[in-house]
Parts: structure tokens; C-alpha cells; sequence
């Protein structure tokens, strides 16, 4: 079960939603507050006064990209955005960005990380229920359940509707290939949609359809930030970092996943060993790639082509990158070293943070209240 966060600093934010336990970040760290509401009264179709208000303040959109295990720097992201007082209100992730932002928004982070820190390769494997999903005919050589059931034991009933903030998590349509937007429904369900790798995890059951990871579509989905009313938007990228970094010194082919499955030691290795069909996935040799090494490789190639092409399209007020790409896509177990990296990232990046900020939030607040009817007082 995820723990505690290990420096007892509590959960974040304190605003009670009511929803099955769930609790929402508080926005009383927002650089702005809405006003209250004006002394200047207007008559509404019943001729009844009516007090005019200032718009809520502009939403900050997070955009929470796809990358495994590298997710994690996405811990790092929003802690230090709250140190500097961005508290994001509009969330986009998709696959971990899913996982990271759904838990930040339903006051869960703490858990998440916490349990992050807990991780060795031997505890990673112990998740992966091989058998389950290659022997069983899951559709993916790992079954997922026991992530599931993990996640269910912290996230419980909680549904994505219900957050404070909306949130959005993409995934991938298997028959049409179209992109797909949760934004309802039990959060766990949601953000177990968004990462079902294929090939990896089984295919999500989702309303009528066969979900799969959205990476496959919107790798760092800032158009679902942008759709959802944020006036500024600041993306993170955990797969922008990988150009020469995934062959390293004295290898002959990429160790993109950061090392082999079937070297690590305990009991779980071994229960995996004794299976042919799982050895023939995950074994490779000096100078060869494994099966599993060769599919990771590939969908890596493809979300970061596929990223860098979204974002020329849909380009962030903020990109931040953090430098993560010699950790492999399945070295779980450097969670700590991901998210500190993660909050290094938002330090470079403050100064265009706070740039962006003057320009599209502060600035348009004050041309708003310019706007409004001689004798407004906010």
C-alpha cells in the first residue's frame, strides 16, 4: 500500500471535496484570488439587481507527459510549481502524467511518492504478474492486477468528475485509433486506461471501448489543457532528453529499459525464469536486443517523434524538460534522483514561468478590470 510521505509533510492542500475521502489541492497558494463581488448592481430579466463579478482568475493549465518510469520527475514538477505558488487548475496527463496528476488531484501525491521511494527492482518485478498476463491470454505480458489492486486500496471509488479541478487523462482507442478523453468515470479506471502500454498491459474495457496507452496519440497533452480554458499552460516533457542517452558506453544495443528483468535477484526472477515463454520475451544476448527491449525501444522512438510534432503544433507558454534520459524507462527504483531532477527542471525554468505569467495572467486581469462599468469598486 502507498505510505505516507516520508518527510511527514502531509498531504497536499486541505480543501475537503466530499467525495469518498477524496480531498482536492487548496488554491489559497494561487498568486491570485477571485475578487469579490462588485457594489455595482445590474438588473437581470426579472428586474431583480443583480451584483456584477470580475472573471475567476485566468486557469493555469499542467500538462503531465507519458514516459514510465521517468513519470516520477512529474512528482517533482508540481511540488516545487507549489513552492513558487502556481497552483495548477486545469490537469491534462496522459499514461504516468495520468497517474502523477490524477494523484495530485485527488490529495494522493504524498502517497504515490512515498511509496516511489520504497521501490527496488526487486519490489518493481514483484508487480509484474507475468504469468497472469502472457499464460492467461491478457492481452499483455503483464497482467496489471496487482497494480490495480494497489491502486484501488489508495484511490478507492474516488471518480475524475468529482476532483476540484478538472482533469483530463488521454487515451488510445484500439479499433478507430482515435484519442480519447476521460474526464469521467472512477479515477482508477481512468489513469489505468491511460497507461496500458501495449504489449505491456492489457487493454482498459471503457465504456464500449478498447483503451490503450495515449501515448500512441498525445505523448504531452497540452490541447487538452488548452480546450479546457487554461490561459497559460506549462508542459513537462520527460522524453525530451534521450537523443544518445539510451546506448551506453560498451553496449552494443540501447538499454532503453534501464536494465534486464530476468538478472535481478529474488524469488520473483526466479518464478519468472522457470517460464520458456517468458525467458524468449525478456532474455537477450551481449549483442543482441530481447524481445521486450525491442518493443520499449520502438514505442519510445514513436512518442518521441510523436512529441516533439505535438508540440510544434500545440505549443506550451512553458516547457520543462527535465534532464532524465540516461534512466532508463523501467528503473522504477531511481524514483528519488527522478524527482529531485524533476524539481531542479522547475527552477531552470521559473524565470520564463514567471515571464509567461506577467504577460497572460497578470496583465489580463487588469485589462479586465479596465473593461468593467465606470463606478465598478472590486
Amino acid at each position: 500500500m502507498f505510505g505516507n510521505h516520508r518527510n511527514g509533510g502531509g498531504n497536499d492542500g486541505g480543501n475537503d471535496g466530499g467525495n469518498d475521502g477524496n480531498k482536492a489541492p487548496e488554491t489559497k497558494t494561487a498568486p491570485q484570488s477571485p475578487p469579490d463581488a462588485a457594489a455595482n448592481p445590474a438588473p437581470n430579466p426579472n428586474g431583480e439587481a443583480k451584483p456584477l463579478q470580475m472573471s475567476a482568475p485566468p486557469k493555469i493549465g499542467l500538462a503531465l507527459g507519458s514516459g514510465l518510469a521517468r513519470g516520477f520527475a512529474h512528482i517533482g514538477v508540481v511540488r516545487a510549481l507549489k513552492r513558487h505558488g502556481i497552483v495548477p487548475t486545469v490537469v491534462s496527463g496522459t499514461s504516468m502524467g495520468a497517474l502523477v496528476g490524477g494523484a495530485y488531484l485527488a490529495n494522493k501525491l504524498d502517497n504515490v511518492e512515498e511509496w516511489a521511494y520504497s521501490l527496488t527492482r526487486a519490489k518493481v518485478l514483484s508487480y509484474l504478474d507475468f504469468n497472469r498476463g502472457v499464460l492467461m491470454g491478457a492481452g499483455g505480458i503483464i497482467g496489471g492486477e496487482k497494480l490495480v489492486k494497489l491502486m484501488l486500496e489508495n484511490f478507492g471509488d474516488i471518480r475524475a468528475e468529482e476532483l476540484l479541478y478538472p482533469f483530463i487523462a488521454i487515451a488510445t482507442d484500439l479499433v478507430t485509433g482515435h484519442e480519447v478523453w476521460l474526464r469521467r468515470g472512477r479515477l482508477v479506471d481512468v489513469m489505468r486506461a491511460s497507461f496500458s502500454l501495449p504489449g505491456i498491459f492489457p487493454p482498459v474495457p471503457f465504456n464500449g471501448r478498447w483503451l490503450i496507452d495515449g501515448a500512441l496519440v498525445n505523448p504531452v497533452p497540452v490541447s487538452a489543457c488548452n480546450a479546457g480554458g487554461a490561459r497559460m499552460t506549462i508542459a513537462v516533457n520527460v522524453n525530451g532528453d534521450i537523443i544518445g542517452k539510451v546506448k551506453r558506453p560498451g553496449d552494443k544495443v540501447p538499454t532503453v529499459a534501464g536494465f534486464d528483468l530476468l538478472n535481478v535477484a529474488g524469488p520473483h526472477a526466479e518464478e519468472a525464469k522457470k517460464s520458456g515463454l517468458i525467458n524468449r520475451i525478456f532474455k537477450r544476448e551481449a549483442d543482441h536486443p530481447s524481445v521486450f527491449g525491442v518493443m520499449i525501444s520502438s514505442l519510445n522512438i514513436v512518442q518521441d517523434r510523436l512529441s516533439r510534432s505535438r508540440l510544434a503544433g500545440d505549443p506550451p507558454d512553458v516547457l520543462i524538460t527535465p534532464r532524465i534520459g540516461h534512466i532508463g524507462l523501467m528503473e522504477f527504483d531511481r524514483a528519488e534522483e527522478l524527482i529531485a531532477e524533476g524539481e531542479a527542471a522547475v527552477e531552470r525554468a521559473v524565470p520564463d514561468i514567471k515571464a509567461a505569467y506577467a504577460v497572460l495572467c497578470t496583465e489580463y486581469n487588469e485589462a479586465e478590470e479596465a473593461a468593467m462599468p465606470e463606478g465598478y469598486k472590486p
